[in-house]
């Protein structure tokens, strides 16, 4: 209860601290520092609108801009806080002066403009989705074969269709023989998806599209978010096994679900109902996962290669240093023993559209003998 209490508090400290800051820093009357203030703290609060469901309430048009606004701005006021406090610390050390921060009209127009052209950047990088390739080799294929891996797509208020649309036309250039997605395609509201009918763009994929469900498709709503799948031509994985080619493409259940089958139970589940007629060893087995914990789980089932996202490896710096301390491989390639792992950093993003310090990634595998 002490911790949680703590975690509430922390954003009311950090809000205030900026508050504080930038009521010193403009050179205006203190009905204008009023406004300025007012309107950052509503910009953050219009990202609880999203949390609650409000904007499933209000004009499509209307809900987008109120996530985007929200969203956007928590990661806004976390470099401004990160800014201000180096200003303080530079202050203490007396490499700062004073009068720097207090009335002071160009300082406050350099920040405007340092963080504008850094979310500028941000949104850009964002936008310019980076293509990954990996070479798998194996003795149990018998033929090259050409996959594309994503995760982390969050189509919803912010990932519109047109932006869905761009992503299937990338996809279909690789002319993969099957696409496999580890989760979050769903951001948290099937309102956007289903308004804008998001199915008819992942039925413009020509190749077979195999997935597990994440975090969000429970946040959503996992009946619905199964039967959007359906929908949309997407053969959902949980807990269960495919076969492809020389294949075998097994698709955990997230872990929210909490009665989820373990790895060992559902290789060991019966060779008949899975469609099956050797046992998964004898192919190629690709691991979908989307949370990329108790890695050493596929380690000793025999799993050629887990691919897992969720983590975003952050989706801003600094806190991409707290994905890489809390998750043994939080982005990238990974091995351990005859394993082999890929966490992505996803190819959409939950909230603001900005990547700084991290990127938005496809991945190419290609499988060959």
């Amino acid at each position: 209860m002490m911790w949680m209490l703590l975690f509430m508090l922390l954003p009311v400290v950090a809000m205030s601290y900026i508050g504080w800051h930038i009521w010193c820093l403009l050179p205006v009357g203190w009905g204008w520092k009023l406004l300025a203030v007012v309107l950052m703290v509503a910009s953050f609060a219009l990202l609880f609108a999203n949390f609650w469901r409000v904007t499933d309430r209000l004009p499509l048009w209307l809900g987008s801009v109120i996530y985007e606004v929200g969203t956007s701005s928590l990661f806004i006021l976390l470099y401004l806080f990160m800014l201000f406090l180096l200003l303080d610390l530079g202050r203490l050390v007396h490499l700062v002066s004073r009068t720097l921060l207090y009335n002071n009209g160009g300082m406050a127009g350099g920040i405007a403009l340092f963080i504008f052209g850094l979310f500028l950047y941000g949104n850009l990088h964002y936008r310019d989705k980076y293509r990954q390739e990996l070479t798998l080799t194996s003795a149990k294929v018998t033929k090259p074969m050409r996959l594309v891996m994503m995760s982390d797509l969050h189509i919803g208020y912010h990932n519109r269709r047109d932006e869905l649309h761009r992503w299937v036309d990338i996809i279909n250039s690789e002319q993969p023989d099957a696409i496999l997605i580890a989760g979050d395609i769903i951001d948290g509201s099937m309102r956007p998806i289903m308004e804008e009918r998001m199915a008819e763009e992942f039925r413009r994929l020509k190749a077979p599209v195999y997935a597990c469900l994440g975090n969000h498709e429970y946040f959503s709503g996992e009946p619905e978010a199964e039967q959007f799948y359906r929908e949309a031509g997407i053969h959902l994985l949980r807990d269960s096994m495919a076969v492809v080619g020389d294949l075998c493409i097994i698709g955990r259940d997230d872990r929210m679900n909490m009665k989820r089958k373990n790895l060992a139970a559902i290789m060991k589940q019966d060779i008949a109902s899975s469609a099956l007629h050797s046992s998964p060893s004898d192919r190629f087995t690709i691991l979908l996962d989307h949370q990329p914990y108790h890695l050493e789980q596929a380690e000793r089932q025999g799993i050629d290669f887990q691919f897992s996202g969720h983590t975003h490896h952050g989706q801003v710096w600094p806190i991409s240093w707290i994905t890489d301390y809390v998750y043994e491989c939080s982005f990238g390639e990974h091995q351990r023993g005859n394993t082999r792992y890929y966490v992505s950093s996803g190819l959409g993003i939950w909230g603001g559209k900005f990547r700084i310090g991290t990127r938005s990634e496809y991945v190419v595998v290609i499988i060959d003998h």
